[in-house]
């Protein structure tokens, strides 16, 4: 099986999807203060204007259709949902069933770990590709 999307898109949106799932309710309630003051517990907090999740959002919207799609297969291959012998239907349903991508991909609560799951299926990581930035 050979990827439309890029596996450097691919491996990008993961590292940002970790960065997104590592995100807290806010809790701090100094809301206010100086980062530095204190100790930055702002930065994990996860708020309305989210530059993680916009960057994440925009990296998928920024697709083509049919590597979204692919993103979304990926997935689901990955959560087990499909094995790699049944990429094609997952191809298939992914086109068929899921209308924004990007929200239904930010919105599955392990995207990261699907998606490397995904690419283990077929042989493939991250390992290797350097610095994604």
């Amino acid at each position: 099986m050979e990827l439309n999307v890029s596996l450097e898109t691919v491996c990008r949106i993961i590292l940002r999807a970790r960065e997104f799932e590592a995100l807290v309710p806010p809790v701090d309630p100094d809301d206010g203060s100086n980062s530095a003051d204190d100790r930055a517990v702002d930065e994990l907090e996860d708020s309305d204007e989210n530059p993680t999740e916009e960057e994440l959002r925009g990296i998928i919207d920024d697709l083509a259709e049919d590597e979204q799609a692919e993103l979304v297969a990926l997935a689901w291959v990955g959560r087990g949902t499909y094995d790699a012998t049944e990429w094609d239907e997952a191809l298939e349903t992914a086109v068929d069933e899921v209308d924004d991508v990007a929200d239904y991909l930010i919105g599955l609560p392990m995207l990261s770990a699907y998606l490397e799951g995904g690419l283990a299926a077929f042989e493939l990581s991250c390992d290797g590709l350097g610095q994604i930035v």
